[in-house]
């Protein structure tokens, strides 16, 4: 049965209905896209000089240096955000109430909170003179050590029960069974959320510019209002040029995710078991054995 049984297939008036309503919106679609190419035409964006200053190497300079910046960033905010997850998650599913609710809280109040009043209120003094590349990484490591934390414990609670249980009657303590059931298997299981957190992660890397931190998004700005080409700033430019580099990096963390889910599938199916531990053959009723399998005396 070709038609779907969750609703009933369009008649004739639907269907003509359908093709009007997606032909006005292409064309309306077509016409904002139009009109906005239009407008970046008629403000002389489409220059091709206003390429030429990425010909200069101070401009090169600084683009490389802010993607340093935003690169150091995120690999400080990503370790110590996922060691600060690992830390949570345990506190969330602590047998003691008191460690879990303070968890709980913890948890519940800076998810809610939004990550830019986060790096700004640190960077303003609540933890003292913190200089604007350490706020920006403990607001990181604070917001998503939270988010991975809610990751990790979906994680584990998506282990068999049966298999918590076989640890315990074998002897094995909470952190044990913690330590070598449930954390390999819930990042095995959870490794595609963990890493589009990261994602966002190095995303978020970009509200540095309010507090002054020189990274990619800061430096486009400057770059974009700074730079004029014949009275014109390259506006375009600048988006293409550093959009490019955060979807270049974004990628590399895609793939990055993809080859490590790959290997642990070939690493789980590829286990072949040693001559020792292949079972015998055992013969079937009726068989006769060979004359080489008899031994001599």
């Amino acid at each position: 049965m070709s038609a779907s049984v969750l609703f009933d297939a369009p008649g004739p008036k639907a269907r003509v209905r359908n093709l009007i309503y997606s032909v006005a919106g292409s064309i309306g679609l077509v016409a904002l896209i139009a009109w906005v190419c239009y407008r970046l035409y008629d403000k002389g964006q489409f220059a091709g000089e206003l390429w030429d200053i990425f010909n200069y190497a101070g401009i090169r300079q600084n683009i490389f240096d802010a993607l340093l910046s935003t690169l150091k960033v995120f690999a400080l905010a990503g370790v110590f955000s996922l060691a600060f997850a690992v830390v949570l998650c345990v506190a969330r599913l602590s047998d003691h109430k008191p460690v879990r609710w303070v968890a709980v809280v913890f948890i519940d109040l800076f998810r809610s909170i939004p990550l830019l009043i986060t790096i700004f209120a640190l960077w303003v003094g609540i933890l003292g003179d913190m200089t604007p590349m350490w706020a920006l990484v403990l607001g990181l490591t604070i917001y998503n050590g939270c988010v991975q934390a809610e990751v990790l414990r979906a994680g584990v609670n998506a282990v068999p029960k049966g298999q918590v249980e076989a640890a315990y009657a074998l002897g094995l303590r909470k952190t044990q069974v913690t330590a070598s059931v449930l954390f390999p298997q819930a990042v095995r299981s959870m490794l595609p959320s963990i890493i589009s957190q990261l994602v966002v992660t190095l995303k978020d890397t970009s509200l540095g510019y309010i507090i002054l931190y020189p990274e990619l998004l800061y430096s486009a700005r400057l770059i974009a209002n700074n730079t004029p080409v014949g009275g014109v700033y390259p506006t375009v430019q600048t988006v293409i040029v550093f959009g490019a580099i955060y979807i270049g990096l974004c990628l590399v963390l895609a793939w990055l995710a993809k080859f490590v889910e790959q290997r642990g599938r070939r690493s789980k199916a590829g286990i072949v078991p040693t001559a020792a531990e292949q079972p015998e053959e055992v013969a079937a009723p009726g068989d006769v054995a060979k004359p080489s399998d008899v031994s001599k005396d």
